[in-house]
């Protein structure tokens, strides 16, 4: 048993499905994050954010793998991870995605895009986040509860 059984429930489908929505709305119907003058800046913010969504997808993925767990929801877990940079958030991979599509949307300037990760962020919680958590508690029970009471579901300690 896992927490999703249905290809679609991936992180790429909900951030990346809103963020081509968007490319295509600005095609449409264009609006800026800021002026014109700002680009070289907003593609300066842009890239820091998509490098630091990156960096914290490869910290997220090798912690698993050192515990030899998925990183794909679709598969079953056997252990809980809570170090490296799950000790700090209970959806790294998550937060990852959030980065890179704001980086994304700010250094292409491009509010409809800014908009779409705003709502991959609401979909996530409800269609990836909350089975997920579920699945965690129905499998590790206390253990779960006890790192939930300590590390917040996208960053900082409790």
């Amino acid at each position: 048993m896992a927490a999703h059984n249905r290809w679609w429930e991936i992180g790429e489908i909900v951030f990346g499905v809103p963020f081509l929505l968007g490319i295509g709305l600005n095609i449409a119907l264009p609006l800026s994050i800021y002026p014109a003058a700002y680009q070289p800046a907003g593609i300066a913010i842009g890239a820091l954010l998509i490098i630091a969504g990156v960096s914290l997808i490869s910290a997220a993925r090798r912690e698993m793998a050192r515990f030899q767990q998925p990183t794909d929801p679709g598969q079953p877990t056997t252990g809980l991870v809570t170090t490296g940079v799950y000790g700090f958030s209970r959806n790294p991979l998550y937060l990852a995605a959030v980065l890179i599509f704001a980086g994304l949307a700010i250094a292409l300037n491009n509010l409809w895009v800014l908009g779409g990760t705003v709502i991959g962020v609401i979909v996530c919680h409800f269609m990836l986040i909350a089975p997920e958590e579920r699945y965690l508690d129905e499998k590790f029970g206390d253990d779960f509860a006890k790192y939930t009471a300590h590390v917040n579901r996208w960053l900082g300690r409790k």
